[in-house]
């Protein structure tokens, strides 16, 4: 049963559906979706018509508001909101190191996992479209959301009024290998831009690696902290405020002890807390997939291999010599799946999804050229997360795509901008600008 209650100006309603896993196989196994629908406070639900917003990711449910925050308070103005948990993330069925052993084997685990993909959660999404509405809908997705949205655009049109796509217009055509391929300057640029803002922390940097080459930390909860997942701190540089916060991290990784020098508690805690995978494990398990598009071809780990032509992210060469510490950012590697307690029980079946064959075309660069379906992108300038160059060829791909391209804000604009990023991407796909 659908339950309601209130926080300041919003109704909430909880919703639990139905879909199949493998939705090729209506009649075999189903799962569970939740979502929760927002509408404002005194406002008919019954007179509005549907928003639909797909999180970022893979693997993070829909955003947790206290009341009409971010854009959410833009939306409730003419919306019925439904924040969708996407399979495996949230309350839709999770997947994690807990519940996939139900599954059985790491092989039976990943053949489950394959179906997490934006093919599967936009079928979902049409799966539950009818029940809730008898019209299209208007969608919000916000990055691996964009890249749902997209695939949305490719398959189901018919389901869309209007899509809405924040730092998240993926490459049609590019191989994990080409994602990364740009990925890698691009985290240079971020790093250079860091430490042009703060060159004190090129020392502080260098000295934490230098003390995790040599004694490798553990966090709380067991997380194995070494030089290279110190590293991957680098995702931070890709949010508005990210390199302010990495900043202040590095200023007090430190303190005295007996014994010497030794990482700071404090320290250790918030990088434990900035690390762990266990909130949300898709994220390392399926990263890679997203972009797998060959049938023939797996991902087989390419943004390890693709570092290893670039040597200045080498922590060692780095510190063999005199420059900064490269961070990464945006990148998953074999090594997170014996760091972190939270993915080492899910080694072998990561190891399968990296070796898999078989994943099928995402988008349909044919019937996106003929769109009919009001689109409108807000592209980041220099975007960590998503390379601006590929969200730009495909804007010019997709039929009537209007973009919004901005400096102003990082990855993460459509939290940091709120009602006003979203109020933009309304008018474009109105024409109201």
């Amino acid at each position: 049963m659908d339950r309601s209650y209130r926080q300041p100006g919003v109704v909430l309603t909880d919703h639990r559906f139905s879909v199949p896993l493998d939705h090729a196989r209506p009649d075999g196994e189903h799962i569970e979706l939740y979502a929760r629908e927002a509408v404002a406070t005194g406002k008919d639900p019954e007179t509005l018509p549907w928003l639909l917003y797909l999180e970022g990711g893979p693997g993070f449910g829909a955003r947790r508001f206290t009341g009409r925050q971010a854009w959410l308070e833009r939306a409730l103005a003419e919306y019925r909101v439904l924040l969708l948990d996407q399979r495996g993330t949230g309350r839709s069925t999770p997947a994690n190191r807990q519940t996939l052993p139900l599954r059985g084997t790491p092989e039976q685990q990943a053949e489950y996992l394959a179906h997490f993909r934006a093919d599967s959660i936009v079928r979902d999404a049409e799966a539950i479209r009818p029940g809730l509405t008898g019209a299209p809908w208007t969608v919000l997705g916000q990055s691996f959301g964009g890249f749902c949205t997209t695939h949305y655009l490719s398959t189901a049109p018919e389901g869309l009024t209007a899509a809405l796509i924040t730092g998240g217009l993926p490459s049609l055509t590019a191989t994990a290998d080409e994602v990364y391929a740009a990925a890698y300057p691009r985290m240079e640029r971020k790093n250079r831009a860091h430490y042009a803002r703060y060159p004190m922390d090129v020392e502080r940097a260098r000295r934490i690696a230098a003390h995790l080459v040599e004694r490798p930390a553990e966090l709380p909860g067991g997380h194995r902290l070494t030089a290279e997942a110190f590293q991957s701190l680098g995702i931070l540089l890709g949010t508005g405020d990210g390199s302010h916060q990495l900043h202040y991290l590095l200023e007090d990784a430190f303190v005295p002890t007996p014994s010497g020098p030794a990482l700071a508690d404090a320290f250790l805690e918030q990088v434990q807390g900035l690390l762990s995978f266990a909130a949300h494990p898709l994220y390392a398990l399926l990263h890679e997939p997203i972009y797998a598009q060959d049938p023939a071809a797996p991902t087989a780990w390419a943004a390890e291999r693709v570092r290893a032509g670039h040597p200045g992210f080498d922590a060692g060469k780095t510190l063999a010599g005199d420059g900064p510490l490269l961070f990464t950012g945006e990148t998953i590697h074999p090594w997170h799946f014996t760091a972190d307690p939270a993915l080492a029980p899910l080694r072998e079946t990561a190891e399968l999804l990296a070796a898999r064959t078989g994943w099928e075309p995402l988008y349909d660069p044919d019937r996106l050229a003929a769109n009919e379906v009001p689109v409108a992108a807000a592209i980041y300038h220099d975007d960590l997360y998503v390379d601006t160059a590929h969200s730009l060829h495909t804007a010019a791909s997709v039929r009537g795509l209007r973009t919004w391209v901005t400096d102003e804000f990082e990855h993460d604009g459509v939290r940091a901008g709120g009602p006003r990023v979203l109020d933009r991407l309304l008018a474009l796909v109105r024409d109201d600008v």
